[in-house]
């Protein structure tokens, strides 16, 4: 299969796997500046929890998988290692003090999503790993512009604190490159079902939306 099909799946899968607008009941709070300090805490505090279980299970999706898809999870990786700085200066900007971060209680409804990803990488092909993954970052990518731009417009969140939303949000040729060469490596070794990674990608989307619909209800 040429290249071409590569793409043509993964923009199916994002195209087919686009969660519906409904699902996410904070985001639009934040864009329209309605949401409260209290929900952006908490959407603080479960991150902190999130990115270093899904940093971990990348590394172990790296070691895993076929040259290719090694360098689309490492690139993964050391983007997590990137966002948790930034996540810091939002937490702060949020009231979120080393006490407070200390003797938080995740919940579970948010924290559903990391543990799914973390069973991916142990018993999920890579290859359909990088397909699942890189339909869930595309709705991600939108809902942290949209913050992003509620934070500069209604909170006056400084630059740095909305560097976290501001980087998952920006554009990433480079790996979209490199899940193309992930996927088209799958299909080239017959290492991809794309039902099953079809499948995970909805279970990531339910899961992600289930954050959202958590964090909304809680505060």
């Amino acid at each position: 299969m040429t290249a071409v099909t590569a793409r043509q799946l993964l923009g199916t899968a994002i195209r087919t796997l686009a969660p519906d607008p409904a699902a996410n009941p904070l985001v639009p709070l934040i864009e329209r500046g309605e949401a409260s300090p209290a929900a952006l805490a908490a959407l603080a505090l479960e991150q902190r929890e999130v990115i270093p279980a899904d940093r971990r299970a990348f590394q172990h999706l790296a070691q895993r998988a076929d040259p290719a898809s090694a360098v689309f999870f490492t690139t993964l990786a050391t983007g997590e290692e990137l966002a948790a700085g930034h996540l810091a200066a939002f937490a702060g900007a949020c009231g979120v003090t080393a006490e407070r971060a200390a003797g938080y209680v995740p919940l579970a409804g948010c924290q559903a999503y990391p543990a799914y990803v973390s069973w991916l990488a142990l018993n999920a092909s890579p290859g359909d790993v990088v397909l699942a993954l890189t339909a869930n970052f595309s709705a991600w990518g939108s809902y942290c512009a949209r913050i992003a731009s509620g934070l500069r417009t209604h909170y006056g969140f400084p630059d740095e604190a909305r560097a976290f939303f501001d980087f998952f949000a920006e554009p990433a040729p480079d790996l979209d490159e490199q899940a193309t060469a992930a996927v088209q490596a799958a299909l080239d070794t017959g290492d991809l079902n794309p039902d099953l990674a079809h499948t995970y990608g909805s279970l990531l989307q339910q899961y992600e939306s289930m954050f959202w619909a958590t964090l909304g209800t809680a505060v």
